[in-house]
Parts: structure tokens; C-alpha cells; sequence
């Protein structure tokens, strides 16, 4: 039986798709001046990678082994063409915020490398729960990355989402920095590449300190 439990814990962090396997960097630092931005990249990318996963596993049987990597690109150039036209069609406004980076989604290796390693070997359900894993877990590093430069960078927090995302966002837009001048580097592409190593750096230090508290836990047992 699948441990969805450990799916999602790989997804979200342990195998992070950018703040693991180091995956996807020009999407996570061209877009992620902005919380919002993230968020909507994010969500489009979860979107795409979920229902790859989906139909990769669906037809794993009908693809052949020699044309499966032309397949994949084809099904996952279909999602990302109407994730596309949907982002137009509803959410404008994000849609010209994230431009050309929306198509660039087909070239994610994130999602090739989930089709390629997993979704063509596993259920749907299993596939279905890994798409969605990852895509969340990409989805969390934007929005940290985008909100870290945004509340240092000009003292909001998802800031104009209802504008970019819908009405119904207005709830998360938060000025936490009243009056504050802003720091310009931080919405700068320089930002995103500084902002990025520092949380990387901060990610190793907590990974390392749980494994520290695991093995001390494991000597107290003996």
C-alpha cells in the first residue's frame, strides 16, 4: 500500500522540486518579486503537473517505451496550452503579469522528471497524489521566496491579489510595513538569486538540526 503520507512529506520538502532538487529556477526567480506572483505560478504549475501525471499514468500502457518522451512533451504541451487560455480568460491580469512564462511551463523538467519517473511507473491514484505533492511543494517555495522579497522589499504581503487572482484573494493582501520605504534590491532580479541562497542555506540548517535531534533520540533509546 502507497505511504501518500511520505508522498506528500517527499514533495513538500524532503525532495522539494526547487529547493532540493534545485529544478525550475528561472520560473522561481523571474516571478517571485511578489507573493501573489508566486502563488499564481505556482498554482498554474500544480495544475499542469497534476494532470500530467494523471494522464501519463492513465495511458502508460498504450505508450510506447521508444516515443514516450515525445508523448510526455506533447500531453504536457496540451495541459499548458489551456491552462493558458483559462489564465487569459479569467485571471487577466496574472496571465499579463506571468507572460511568457506560463508557456515555458512545457520546458519545467519538474514535470518531465515526474512523468519520467514516476507517473509511467505507478497507479493513477499514486501518480494523481505525487503530481499534486510536488506541484504543492513548488507552490510553497514561490510563495516563500516571492513573499521574503516582497515584505523586505516594500512591506506588503500579497500584495493587489485580488487584483491578479480574483475577489475572493482580498483577504490575503496585508501591508505589514506601514510607511516603509522599500529596500529596491529585493525587487530586482539580483534579489531573487540572494533571497533564494539564503533560504536554501536555512533549509539545510533545519534539516540538519532534526537529523542531529533524530540520532540523539536514537542514542537515548539504546
Amino acid at each position: 500500500m502507497t505511504d501518500y503520507r511520505r508522498l506528500f512529506s517527499e514533495g513538500l520538502w524532503t525532495n522539494n522540486v526547487a529547493l532540493v532538487q534545485i529544478l525550475a529556477l528561472c520560473p522561481t526567480l523571474a516571478v517571485t518579486s511578489t507573493a501573489t506572483n508566486g502563488l499564481g505560478m505556482g498554482l498554474a504549475t500544480t495544475a499542469v503537473l497534476t494532470l500530467s501525471n494523471l494522464l501519463i499514468s492513465s495511458l502508460r500502457h498504450f505508450i510506447s517505451e521508444q516515443v514516450r518522451i515525445p508523448v510526455f512533451v506533447v500531453l504536457i504541451a496540451t495541459l499548458v496550452t489551456l491552462v493558458d487560455m483559462a489564465l487569459n480568460a479569467w485571471m487577466h491580469e496574472l496571465y499579463k503579469v506571468l507572460g511568457l512564462f506560463i508557456a515555458l511551463i512545457v520546458v519545467n523538467c519538474a514535470i518531465l522528471g515526474r512523468a519520467e519517473a514516476f507517473a509511467q511507473k505507478n497507479t493513477v491514484l499514486d501518480s494523481l497524489v505525487d503530481g499534486l505533492a510536488t506541484g504543492l511543494g513548488f507552490t510553497l517555495a514561490l510563495v516563500i521566496i516571492g513573499g521574503v522579497r516582497e515584505v523586505l522589499g516594500a512591506g506588503t504581503l500579497f500584495a493587489n491579489a485580488s487584483g491578479l487572482l480574483g475577489e475572493q484573494f482580498r483577504f490575503l493582501e496585508l501591508t505589514l510595513l506601514p510607511d516603509y520605504r522599500g529596500f529596491l534590491l529585493l525587487a530586482l532580479p539580483p534579489g531573487g538569486f540572494l533571497v533564494m541562497g539564503f533560504i536554501l542555506a536555512a533549509k539545510r540548517v533545519v534539516a540538519a538540526r532534526r537529523l542531529e535531534r533524530a540520532a540523539l533520540a536514537a542514542t537515548a533509546q539504546a
